[in-house]
């Protein structure tokens, strides 16, 4: 089922996994405020000029990408949550980083502005 937006997508998430997933929205939000909403690769997303942010859950975790490679002492922060191809992966029984969520993703909004 292609999604026509963030709402949609998390419609189809269990309860305590779409507040996960509000959250963060919420903070992409806060920290990058001239990022758009979108769906890409039937994923929740955020554009500038790019997308540069994608975020979904899954049954044990909830994943980020794509990962961050510019920011080398936000790669070393983010490292326990690096997963082979560098994305990060959040499992569910953990609380959220949410702040250090935020900083990847006004880094990744400037890694791809750069490109």
């Amino acid at each position: 089922m292609p999604f026509k937006s963030h709402d949609e997508y998390f419609a189809t998430q269990p309860e305590h996994l779409r507040h996960r997933l509000q959250q963060i929205q919420q903070e992409v939000e806060r920290l990058v405020p001239d990022c758009t909403k979108t769906i890409s690769y039937n994923l929740p997303a955020f554009k500038k000029e790019k997308t540069f942010f994608y975020f979904a859950a899954f049954k044990n975790h909830i994943g980020i990408y794509p990962p961050v490679t510019e920011d080398r002492a936000l790669i070393k922060e983010t490292e326990a949550f690096r997963g082979p191809k560098g994305n990060l992966s959040f499992n569910h029984e953990s609380e959220l980083p949410l702040q250090l969520i935020g900083r990847v993703a006004k880094a990744l909004a400037l890694q791809y502005a750069t490109k």
